[in-house]
């Protein structure tokens, strides 16, 4: 082990704690330690921006290294090295006087190397009568023994954090490229949607990318741009799903059969029991088949679904389906329930419900909660939108002559 003995700097260099610290820890050495000197810089290197130290101070530390004859670093063979100034400048590619001065004092302060002045600051070597190195004054590599296994642990953490990022960069931008597409392809397509809105969210997101990111930049704009690409795909599997369900209505929903167009059951669904109804109606126990209520009717009762509608507006159904897929993403009903709601009332009579509960949202605590209610009291048979609306008709009727 090296002796406790203390040492300060030659001049007008000032001693510090930090220099009190570092020469106290090199002295703890254990007896017998080694590291190779290369795999020891190699660390620092990894580690360097912990350190905080330049790349100019690691050329510096190159240099001195050679200087050391051994690879192993050992207290048994000293470990001071002693080159001069110009042999330094030599080996660190031609790198001038005060550069070089000022990257040894960085790596002074990183407690990477110790100076070890002799008493007139000279660097040198005496030796025994044998030849042997009994002293040597100039710079002290016993830092770095005595710090390979921190340098090492942060030289891993720094690699670790590396990938971290390069991983969440490359989910990041993955995901943004995702979002940028499904959006232009939505738009030239004609997708049903508010997607200028949607588009506005995106570059927002974009723009809270600094210039040189670090993963606690990304990480944040990562969870909101991967659920900004779930709640675009989900938009797009209804509308994708909703003409399968078209198709297939026919087989599935009850229909009203009667001649006299201007009946009553235009507005009300069918009993099954009024003549012409269906005796299989088992496999779908929806209230009202598509299109049971006129379009004009729901808007007047429920008015402020055509603010969701494309463009402001709804004049078609396929407008009020869209207009409830908003709807339901505003008003936090999970893509499950809403198309749970679209299996068994049909997805005309699933936007109609939306649509009432859109009037009614001030008095409905969950959304969500209510549409699933909905949803399995009309798959028992229990419920039919036709009271809702009419009881909807009545309210804004009373509320225009109030307000007329």
């Amino acid at each position: 082990m090296q002796s406790r003995n203390v040492t300060t700097p030659f001049g007008r260099r000032p001693m510090s704690l930090a220099l009190l610290k570092g020469q106290m820890r090199a002295a703890e050495i254990k007896p017998g330690k080694t590291a190779d000197k290369w795999k020891v810089f190699r660390d620092v290197c990894e580690a360097r921006a912990v350190l905080g130290i330049q790349d100019r101070a690691l050329a510096v530390l190159d240099a001195l290294l050679t200087f050391y004859p051994a690879n192993e670093l050992s207290e048994d063979r000293g470990l001071v090295v002693f080159p001069s100034n110009d042999q330094l400048s030599v080996r660190a590619h031609g790198i001038a006087g005060t550069t070089l001065r000022r990257h040894l004092a960085a790596l002074v302060q990183a407690g990477l190397i110790q100076r070890k002045d002799s008493a007139n600051g000279k660097r040198y070597a005496r030796k025994d009568d044998s030849g042997a190195i009994e002293e040597a004054f100039g710079f002290s590599l016993a830092p770095l023994l005595a710090r390979a296994e921190e340098l090492a642990h942060a030289a891993q953490q720094v690699a670790a954090e590396r990938k971290r990022f390069r991983i969440t960069k490359e989910a990041l931008s993955i995901c943004r490229r995702d979002v940028r597409k499904l959006i232009s392809a939505a738009m030239e397509e004609g997708a049903a949607g508010d997607w200028g809105r949607i588009e506005e969210a995106f570059l927002e997101l974009t723009g809270r990318i600094p210039r040189t990111p670090t993963t606690a930049d990304i990480e944040p704009v990562l969870d909101e741009m991967q659920m900004l690409r779930e709640e675009i795909v989900n938009r797009l599997e209804i509308q994708e799903e909703t003409p399968k369900q078209d198709s297939n209505a026919v087989q599935n929903e009850r229909h009203i059969q009667n001649s006299n167009t201007e009946s009553s059951n235009e507005l009300e669904p069918s009993s099954g029991k009024e003549q012409g109804a269906k005796s299989n109606q088992t496999s779908r126990t929806t209230s009202e088949p598509i299109n049971a209520f006129p379009l004009g009717m729901v808007l007047k009762a429920c008015p402020g679904i055509a603010d969701y509608g494309p463009g402001g507006a709804v004049g078609s159904w396929r407008d009020l389906r869209s207009a409830a897929v908003v709807v339901r993403s505003m008003l936090g009903v999970s893509p499950s329930a809403y198309q749970d709601a679209c299996d068994v009332m049909g997805p005309e009579s699933a936007a109609v419900a939306m649509a009432c509960i859109l009037e009614r949202t001030g008095h409905i605590h969950s959304a969500g909660g209510y549409l699933r209610d909905l949803t399995g009291r009309a798959r028992r048979g229990e419920f039919t939108l036709g009271p809702m609306l009419m009881a909807l008709l009545r309210a804004n009727g009373e509320e225009a002559r109030r307000v007329s």
